[in-house]
């Protein structure tokens, strides 16, 4: 009777995009070290699961940059809001239709 052995190490498959620059560069740094781009994602993502605290604090800090940038999305909107009400709101503008309301009854 044949045993059957199981990969209980099945591998996932990720896909996600970034820019080209930072693509070539890490293609020469691996490269440079004799790695391939898995290998390096493969450790980067053994050491995040295992709660390192180097891999803690980049995560930390990207999750901060994340906050930040999404502050500043927040601001730049809000104060586009704020602009279009004062610009609806303003007394010294002078609306066409009040306008003509107001000559038709003088």
């Amino acid at each position: 009777m044949a045993k059957t052995y199981f990969d209980f190490e099945a591998k996932k498959t990720i896909h996600f995009t970034i820019t080209r620059e930072t693509h070539s560069e890490l293609r020469v740094v691996c490269f440079r070290n004799r790695l391939s781009m898995q290998e390096v994602f493969e450790e980067v993502s053994q050491q995040i699961a295992a709660g390192s605290p180097v891999m803690s604090r980049i995560l930390d800090d990207l999750s901060q940059k994340k906050r930040d940038k999404t502050i500043k999305k927040l601001s730049k909107t809000d104060a586009e809001s704020l602009y279009s009400i004062i610009a609806s709101d303003n007394p010294l503008t002078v609306d066409d239709d009040k306008d003509e309301n107001n000559s038709a009854d003088h």
